[in-house]
């Protein structure tokens, strides 16, 4: 009886504090649209390209997979270590901002197999499986009160810390700063020019190439899914992170010229493998598929 009891309290504690972290999320997002009320807003672009990145969403344990597109939780995580912002400290303000990623070179599929031991042999660890990204190029797009956001883009010109695209393994290879830009969020990702790299733009076989947009869903839309990357805290003590309504949809590449986005039932074709290993040896394909653990199918 003890026993059962016992794990009667712990279920009934952890549906309590979930309640309380949905409840606290619910009374953030009221108190970010009552601010933005007659506040005028700005959309900061950032670009987010390098031989490496990595955006888990569900690396736990041996097996750290990344998913095919930056999440919130990271993003916002740079902004923070940009500003200056130790794990523990306040990041109410950053949880308001809008936030969207147009894949403007998907990349592909990197599986690293590390193995760490103790010089004297005497431990190791466990074997571990990391997936990474390589030669992904993104979009980004946050979108808030225009003096937060215009702050934001200034340090991360001049980061307090280093700033890293997922993890501490893979800096940054271009500029991180696009610009700002009066434009709502979803307008500024149509609008803002390809940032696909020369040699993936010369790879494309036709002349009409249409990237992917993954973003908040406003609350008059409809969401196409739902993605576990809202950041509660970071303090590593008790980190908590809450879901989000997303919206997927498509647009042409290089929308500066008057493209408009399009929501689609369903993805466009496989994206083209530039850098697929051949001759004999393993291939990667890139799909568009959205589980953080299946997306990676080596050929």
């Amino acid at each position: 009886m003890g026993g059962r009891s016992g794990r009667g309290r712990g279920l009934a504690g952890r549906a309590r504090r979930a309640t309380s972290v949905r409840a606290a999320s619910g009374r953030r997002r009221a108190r970010c649209r009552r601010a933005g009320q007659g506040v005028r807003v700005t959309t900061l672009l950032l670009r987010l390209a390098g031989p490496l990145q990595a955006w888990g969403t569900s690396s736990k344990f041996a097996y750290r997979f990344t998913d095919p597109q930056p999440s919130k939780s990271a993003v916002l995580g740079l902004l923070a270590a940009a500003d200056g912002r130790r794990r523990t400290d306040d990041i109410e303000d950053l949880l308001g901002l809008k936030f969207g990623v147009r894949c403007d070179q998907p990349g592909a599929a990197v599986r690293d197999f590390q193995t760490a031991r103790a010089f004297d042999e005497s431990y190791s660890l466990p074997l571990t499986y990391r997936f990474y990204l390589g030669d992904a190029v993104f979009v980004a797009a946050v979108e808030g009160p225009d003096a937060l956001v215009r702050r934001l883009a200034q340090v991360v010109r001049q980061p307090s810390f280093p700033l890293y695209l997922g993890r501490r393994s893979c800096p940054p290879s271009r500029p991180l700063v696009i610009g700002t830009t009066a434009l709502p969020l979803r307008e500024a990702l149509v609008a803002a020019e390809w940032e696909a790299s020369p040699w993936y733009r010369r790879k494309l076989r036709d002349g009409e190439h249409r990237v992917e947009i993954v973003r908040d869903a406003e609350e008059s839309e409809s969401a196409t899914g739902f993605v576990a990357d809202t950041p509660v805290t970071y303090d590593p003590s008790h980190r908590r992170f809450t879901s989000r309504a997303v919206v997927r949809e498509w647009c042409v590449a290089g929308g500066a010229d008057g493209g408009t986005a399009r929501a689609e039932t369903s993805p466009p074709d496989v994206h083209p493998a530039p850098s697929a290993r051949s001759g004999g040896r393993s291939r990667e394909r890139r799909v568009t598929t959205h589980s953080p653990t299946d997306w990676w199918l080596p050929r």
